[in-house]
């Protein structure tokens, strides 16, 4: 909801009993109007474009590939975000899907749950760019305002982001929030030592804090079968699932051609997005890299998120206390983590912990 107006969502599905099933998960949130096939809802947005749009696939004239192409090809329709909600779960359906311009592939049965954060995620993303494409409009008559504008919006727009990646594993809660303070204050505790005071200034330690969010958004590539399973995953399934760092590299990495230069924040949350599943003894993924080799800020952010995964409740695992979780890391001295950030880090546990106070997961959060 925007202003005391609720965001309209057009759901395009030919069975009736698939339609209210989405009115029944967010008609409370948002006006869900609903075509029962392509041509309907192609002139229902020429009338009153949506905000977002949930497309069936297997439907009769005219399938909803056809339909999302339309849409892309259309300037005035473009950016409406699309979501395909189908029950084509083949892989090849997904990337035809994605390969059109949806912005996200969910199959059926929906989860209800998953339905209302991924929607609210994109529309909070979609809200982000627009605001972004607004200041840009401003740029020449308030350089010094927008400047500061433009820095809460790409935290907005980080945070967002993170959290697109969050609502594909909802187990996470506050994740990314405790991830990228944890960060920030291992990063300054690290950066007493002489070995990194000159590369971890104030600056670099803001870009760290700014791009964090994004160290797991390659999950949203990861199916569903295999990032939502509650018990162990299989060998295959694993090496699926670590696919999600080379999937986070490749998405950030596209992000970096739509601008001259690339800043700080986007360099930093490409290293940690690829990079922060390595391990300093070389025994981690996906490149197996050791020692020095990995980028300072994945070996800070392997910390931080290593911590935070101990604390939290799994499925698969009760939530370990703040004291085992810094008896794991210590043990994990010299093999997972430089030696020199557990050491910084034993310095500050207690900061650490208190951070995950802060920002505790509520009993809601666990699905």
């Amino acid at each position: 909801m925007i202003d005391g107006f609720k965001q309209t969502i057009l759901a395009v599905d030919d069975t009736l009993a698939n339609i209210d099933v989405v009115k029944g998960v967010l008609a409370q949130d948002y006006l869900v109007q609903a075509a029962l096939n392509g041509n309907v809802a192609l002139k229902i947005i020429a009338k009153h474009k949506p905000d977002l749009i949930l497309l069936d696939i297997m439907m009769p004239d005219m399938d909803g590939y056809e339909v999302c192409e339309i849409l892309k090809s259309n300037e005035e329709t473009k950016n409406i975000p699309i979501i395909f909600l189908t029950a084509k779960s083949q892989e090849n359906d997904e990337t035809k899907g994605l390969s059109l311009g949806a912005v996200d592939y969910i199959t059926k049965p929906i989860s209800p749950a998953i339905l209302k954060e991924r929607v609210k995620n994109h529309l909070a993303l979609q809200a982000s760019k627009a605001l972004l494409e607004r200041q840009n409009e401003l740029l020449e008559e308030r350089v010094i305002e927008r400047t500061s504008q433009l820095s809460e919006l790409q935290d907005v727009a980080m945070v967002a982001m993170g959290a697109l990646a969050e609502s594909r594993d909802p187990e996470t809660g506050n994740h990314i929030r405790r991830t990228q303070r944890y960060v920030k204050a291992l990063a300054f505790e690290v950066a007493k030592h002489d070995k990194y005071k000159e590369v971890l200034t104030p600056e670099v330690i803001t870009s760290l804090y700014k791009s964090a969010p994004l160290h797991d958004i390659g999950k949203v590539g990861v199916e569903d079968k295999i990032l939502l399973k509650p018990g162990k995953l299989t060998d295959a399934e694993f090496e699926e699932m670590k696919k999600h760092t080379t999937y986070g590299r490749d998405a950030i990495a596209a992000a970096e051609t739509s601008i001259n230069s690339a800043d700080n924040f986007l360099i930093f949350a490409k290293e940690i997005a690829y990079s922060h599943q390595e391990k300093w003894d070389g025994s981690g993924y996906p490149e197996g890299l050791s020692g020095e080799n990995i980028p300072l800020s994945a070996r800070l952010m392997a910390v931080a998120d290593v911590y935070d995964a101990l604390i939290s409740k799994r499925v698969y695992k009760d939530a370990f206390s703040h004291e085992k979780a810094v008896n794991i890391i210590t043990e994990g001295k010299g093999s997972h983590f430089e030696p020199l950030l557990v050491d910084c880090f034993l310095n500050i546990a207690t900061e650490f912990n208190n951070i995950a106070q802060n920002f505790v997961d509520k009993e809601n959060d666990i699905q």
